[in-house]
């Protein structure tokens, strides 16, 4: 079943105070429950002929982009995706599930975090938006680290790993959670915001919706148009799979687990 969005009225007055205009980037990843395997050449992990979708973390932050709108926090939400032509698709998801427009910044190289912030800023240099949502790390490189290069690059106050997202006193209240429980934020306008699991449940776009998304405009950029500069600084060596874990053993007392331990496990 479908996770119900967030719904309710506020009058003109609060409208007008907290309507924000909402930028999601998402990313196009392996899809999660698709067995990922390295290249024979060592080169990376293998994409072709596999399933595709949206980075789960940014599944969430649109998620919760639609349910802003729907309260009447916000006017408009914007998908943003760098990457090859079909990272339309991801695009298309999110338009389904509720998102406005998109952008495409059409690259078929590696891009690197830092790459994906320096193009970011520049979509929101032009399309200004008061508050930019976006997963808090992709299940592919698991960097976690875009977010935080925007908000760095753009001087912007930052909520990461938000597991409540709400509109308050003119600007945004982020609850995130901390290894010693809650810490809650209250971040000015404009800002940066990044998604936990626990923020929300992603709803599943219906099929009137998915149809309306085909009709629903994507703006498509070159880095070049944007002025950004791509160029990786990393330089992958190899890449391999994980060794196979081994059988583990019974032993028949204490002093056989403990011999063990000292003479082939070597952690005693």
């Amino acid at each position: 079943m479908p996770a119900r969005g967030a719904g309710g009225n506020i009058n003109s007055t609060q409208e007008t105070a907290e309507a924000m205009k909402l930028l999601v980037p998402v990313k196009r990843v392996v899809d999660y429950n698709v067995k990922v395997r390295v290249k024979a050449d060592g080169t990376g992990v293998e994409t072709a002929n596999v399933k595709m979708s949206m980075n789960p973390f940014d599944e969430i932050a649109v998620e919760e982009a639609v349910r802003l709108k729907e309260k009447g926090a916000a006017t408009e939400i914007i998908a943003v995706s760098a990457g090859p032509t079909a990272c339309q698709e991801q695009i298309r998801t999110a338009l389904a599930m509720g998102a406005d427009r998109g952008i495409l910044i059409e690259h078929d190289g590696i891009l690197e975090p830092l790459a994906v912030a320096k193009l970011l800023k520049a979509v929101i240099a032009k399309e200004s938006p008061d508050l930019v949502i976006l997963g808090k790390q992709a299940i592919d490189d698991d960097m976690n680290a875009t977010g935080q290069m925007l908000a760095a690059l753009l001087g912007w106050p930052q909520g990461t790993y938000a597991s409540k997202v709400e509109p308050a006193d003119g600007g945004i209240k982020v609850t995130r959670e901390v290894d010693g429980g809650l810490e809650r934020l209250q971040l000015k306008l404009p800002a940066i915001v990044t998604t936990d699991l626990r923020l929300n449940e992603p709803r599943y776009a219906s099929l009137p919706n998915i149809m309306k998304a085909r009709k629903k405009p994507i703006e498509t950029l070159k880095p070049a148009d944007l002025g950004v500069d791509v160029s990786p600084r990393l330089t992958v060596l190899k890449v391999e799979e994980p060794p196979k874990r081994q059988a583990g053993k019974k032993v028949g007392s204490v002093q056989e687990l403990v011999e063990k331990l000292r003479n082939e496990a070597k952690v005693i």
